[in-house]
């Protein structure tokens, strides 16, 4: 990580508006070329050409499906005074142009500069790992305000800080954006930040300038190799975020806290330059679960730390949660916080949207939504629910379209495992066709041997069916059910919406299940 610089002096405030020299702006990047000045005021930055404004400073990025060195005609049009490339051949009246070799990692120190390190003074708390950051972000949030800290999130649902929500388009955004909300948290008292960290923004460096003081590591399986192509590719990108630790600060200051049951995670101990703190259900880490009651109604153990044991009682579902719980724990106590207090903070958090999200209905039925869109997701959400389900285990799921294909049929496989009724359906599609990607789902469940069967009557035996229209999978699949019956609708969890075509259209899981269950 580069030294924090001071800078304070180097900004001024017109009229509201945050301004910062461009050839401070530009000190410690690496540039092969200049033309033009340099002692111009900056009044934002941007790699969106359509977001450019007049005083701008424009960074062309290329990435997997635009290249902003295609738009440098349109960021000058719209008042861009400079642009960082790695190549042009043009020159632009009255404009800078600043050649650097990596226009990405620019972008990302550009950022943290422009806005002063906006994290350097918070506890600044990473989760990365293919499931789980979400729900351990929730947990780790209500254990903190427990405590009267001051915190905020940034994460895959919301960026919420001091009462605040705004809806999150990325689960880690790009570094211009995400350094300007943590600069408006920092200046609104922020303390403690929790962010969720992809492996896109990883591999992407939109991280990049943030002095992390604590990492948490929940597990890995299959996703994202769409973009990754290979698994070795996705676990390098998600070990980048505990190979950045302790780089600018004393190793007694930075901990890494690793799910130590995950094979991945003995391998993150020996890389990592932090301390480490291990959390799991196995006799050699440091956090652990004994005892442990799952229930319909959420799950108790007894946490073991090297502080002493304390009983923990939460709304949450299921072993998975078991983990997260611990790893939220585990962190929390790396701050110095009370294990009463941690007790209190994971039982008064009731629920999170679209992770196991109970759906109240008038019938009495027992609805979960859940946004498992993973093999590795899916099993371990069916496995919870298998163990308390008294009656049939209903599953309604679909997979999306221009992602990952070799998951599809690994999802049908694990669906047909553990359910009794699968109805497969359409999820977000994009680009696809519904119909072919249910194929490829199909090839799957047909291995766990269940037989395609005829919803029109009451089942009596295990089976599937594909109702490609996704409102009336869920209605389906409601109205097939009973009371002592659980009914999981997958894949799609707090998102509100579905992309079908280039067309994104209103649709909630939640809202879907109610009203079925309404009528």
């Amino acid at each position: 990580m580069p030294k924090v610089p001071k800078v304070k002096k180097q900004r001024t405030t017109v009229n509201g508006q945050r301004t910062m020299r461009l050839d401070y702006l530009l000190k410690g990047l690496s540039i092969l070329e200049q033309h033009g000045k340099v002692n111009l005021e900056i009044k934002g930055l941007t790699n969106d050409s359509r977001a450019v404004k007049k005083g701008y400073l424009f960074i062309a990025v290329r990435g997997s499906d635009q290249d902003g060195h295609r738009y440098l005609d349109q960021a000058v049009q719209r008042g861009a005074h400079a642009l960082v490339v790695e190549g042009a051949e043009r020159v632009f009246k009255d404009v800078t142009v600043v050649r650097v070799p990596d226009t990405r990692v620019a972008l990302s120190e550009l950022a943290a500069r422009f806005y002063n390190y906006p994290a350097k003074d918070m506890n600044l708390i990473g989760i990365t790992g293919t499931n789980g950051k979400t729900t351990t972000s929730y947990v780790l949030e209500s254990i903190l305000k427990e405590a009267d800290s001051n915190v905020g999130v940034i994460g895959s649902i919301s960026y919420r800080f001091k009462g605040k929500s705004f809806k999150a388009s990325l689960t880690t955004p790009e570094s211009t954006y995400l350094m300007r909300v943590i600069s408006e948290m920092r200046d609104a008292g922020v303390t403690d930040l929790i962010v969720e960290v992809s492996s896109h923004s990883l591999d992407q460096g939109r991280t990049r300038g943030l002095n992390w003081s604590r990492a948490i590591f929940t597990n890995f399986s299959r996703d994202h190799l769409d973009y990754h192509s290979t698994m070795e590719e996705y676990f390098e990108a998600k070990q980048k975020l505990f190979y950045s630790l302790g780089e600018d600060k004393e190793r007694d200051q930075v901990k890494a806290v690793i799910n130590m049951d995950d094979p991945k995670g003995r391998i993150l101990e020996k890389k990592t330059k932090a301390s480490v703190v291990s959390y799991g259900l196995g006799d050699n880490c440091l956090f652990r679960a004994t005892d442990i009651e799952t229930r319909q109604r959420g799950l108790r153990f007894r946490l073991v730390t090297p502080a002493g044991d304390m009983p923990i009682t939460s709304s949450l579902l299921g072993q998975v949660n078991v983990y997260n719980i611990l790893g939220a724990a585990a962190t929390a106590f790396s701050l110095n916080i009370d294990l009463k207090i941690i007790s209190r903070g994971i039982r008064r958090l009731e629920s999170i949207p679209g992770r196991l999200q109970r759906v109240k209905n008038r019938r009495g039925l027992s609805l979960l939504v859940d946004y498992a869109h993973s093999p590795d997701a899916l099993e371990k959400v069916l496995q919870t629910l298998r163990q308390l389900t008294k009656g049939k285990l209903i599953t309604v799921f679909g997979c999306g379209g221009d992602r990952d294909k070799g998951k599809r049929p690994d999802m049908g496989r694990v669906a047909g495992k553990y359910s009794d009724l699968v109805i497969i359906t359409s999820d977000n599609p994009r680009g696809e066709e519904p119909s072919e990607i249910v194929d490829d789902i199909e090839l799957g469940i047909k291995k766990s041997e269940l037989k395609r069967i005829d919803l029109s009557h009451l089942f009596k035996e295990r089976g599937y069916e594909i109702i490609l229209d996704r409102r009336k999978a869920i209605q389906g699949a409601i109205n097939m059910a009973k009371k002592e019956d659980i009914v999981l609708i997958a894949g799609k969890g707090h998102e509100d919406y579905q992309i079908i075509g280039n067309e994104k259209r209103h649709f909630d899981d939640v809202e879907e299940a109610a009203l079925a269950a309404s009528s």
